[in-house]
């Protein structure tokens, strides 16, 4: 009934749109012409194709509104495309009008938008209010159902209710668990597989969650089968917590669902924003900044003997190796083949200059050229050098993975405290600790949120020397 719903407002928005362009386009409210409602008639035979054709009218309940909107702004400019190669196929295209058919496009995917954001608003205040709610049976063991059933509770606008969690194998231990030995979270637990069903189909649930091992999988075709012909939505939730890089949504790959349990978190078009934001900030910082880098470039100099830029190979995203920019904090020196010393503090290779610029991070500016070159970005994990690389790789779980997204100039653990020296492999753990979780939780806004406290605070700290 809502997805029905769901079509009718959007064909009304097509031709609410189509109307708006008209009244723009000729000043006053006039009727479309022949051409124009022909034109109007082809787009919303063609929403009504390509909408339910990209899952728009799929259920939304309990997933990013953005991931929505992203498919109707989509589906819309296919629709407008499309629309327009069709009349330019019937030598009908001479008697539309551009202007009108930029006024339209614009017109109607404001009002898509708008509707969707209200309707999807109305139905999240209706969840939170114990409305529309789905029953959910979860079939698994004491700690991830729990996990299940707090995730649930805590975002009731999703409006999923946890009604009973079934522990057939008897994972819920009553000697180790007595609180668990009936009830979880307020949840009745229950063992017997017959009564299961039962309750499955007395009580019309229809939504049953398998929170189990991905080894299970005699479990999982069982309640397959034997809930074939009910409808229940069963949906395979795995209990992969042993795996703690594992944070990655299902991907289609050559038309097979595919978990990527080791890749890229930041894959998709969500990206593009901060590509986009990269180059310009990137732009902007050494437009402005640059009588700054030429004064600092002649302290350099005038400092000690040697060049005004420090360069040195680094990882880049997938491993690829760049070439970093610095300007030059120390005095030259030799390091021994495959050993890199860090600074430390009172160094004497640092000179005077040095000292300052690392303790204010401007020694880090010429990292700019390397983000407007695409090889690093604003934000993200901090590269080492190359030997550091070798040594933490095999010591700090989780350390390479940094390199699946490209390195920043700022990032989640600078931000925290994580500066300068890292000379006890505690302080590296727990400044890729925070990495991982930056690349777990990334968003664009988070992206936002910490180049605006580096600049706040981030340029100065105790423990850059």
């Amino acid at each position: 009934m809502l997805s029905v719903l769901s079509r009718i407002i959007d064909i009304a928005m097509v031709a609410l749109g189509a109307a708006i362009a008209t009244a723009v386009h000729s000043g006053k409210l006039v009727w479309l012409d022949d051409v124009q409602s022909v034109s109007l008639a082809f787009d919303c035979l063609l929403v009504v194709v390509f909408f339910p054709a990209l899952g728009i009218y799929q259920s939304w309940r309990g997933k990013p509104l953005y991931d929505l909107l992203c498919r109707v702004a989509g589906g819309w400019v296919m629709v407008e495309i499309t629309g327009i190669l069709i009349s330019f196929s019937l030598h009908r295209s001479d008697s539309l009008s551009r202007l009108w058919l930029f006024y339209w496009a614009i017109a109607t995917i404001v009002l898509l938008i708008v509707t969707k954001v209200i309707v999807y608003s109305i139905l999240r205040g209706l969840r939170r209010e114990g409305f529309n709610q789905r029953a959910v049976a979860i079939v698994g063991g004491a700690p991830y159902g729990r996990f299940l059933i707090e995730q649930m509770r805590s975002r009731p606008e999703a409006g999923f209710s946890p009604v009973v969690l079934f522990d057939e194998e008897g994972t819920i231990n009553p000697y180790e668990d007595p609180d668990a030995s009936d009830a979880i979270e307020g949840v009745p637990v229950e063992r017997d597989y017959s009564r299961m069903l039962q309750l499955v189909r007395q009580r019309a649930i229809r939504e049953l969650w398998l929170a189990l091992p991905i080894s299970k999988e005699k479990a999982i075709h069982r309640f397959v089968m034997d809930l074939k012909n009910d409808f229940v939505n069963i949906r395979f939730i795995p209990d992969v917590r042993s795996l703690t890089l594992f944070n990655q949504p299902m991907v289609d790959l050559l038309g097979v669902p595919a978990i990527n349990l080791a890749a890229s978190p930041i894959t998709d078009l969500r990206v593009l924003p901060k590509r986009i934001f990269d180059r310009l900030f990137a732009l902007a910082a050494l437009t402005a900044l640059a009588p700054v880098m030429l004064v600092i470039a002649v302290m350099v100099k005038v400092s000690s003997p040697g060049p005004v830029f420090f360069r040195q190979k680094r990882k880049g995203i997938d491993g690829n190796q760049f070439e970093i920019y610095k300007f030059r904090s120390m005095k030259m020196h030799k390091e021994e083949a495959g050993k890199i010393t860090q600074a430390t503090k009172r160094d004497p290779r640092i000179t005077a200059v040095g000292a300052f610029l690392r303790r204010t991070s401007l020694d880090e500016l010429p990292q700019f050229i390397n983000v407007l070159r695409g090889e690093m970005s604003v934000v993200g994990p901090r590269p080492h050098a190359l030997e550091h690389d070798d040594i933490y790789k095999d010591l700090v779980k989780g350390y390479m993975h940094r390199y699946r997204i490209k390195p920043g100039i700022t990032g989640w653990a600078q931000i925290n405290g994580y500066r300068g020296e890292t000379d006890r492999i505690e302080k590296m753990m727990g400044r890729v600790k925070l990495d991982l979780y930056y690349m777990q939780h990334w968003t664009f806004w988070l992206d936002i949120k910490i180049v605006v406290l580096t600049l706040w605070k981030g340029f100065v700290g105790s423990n850059a020397y």
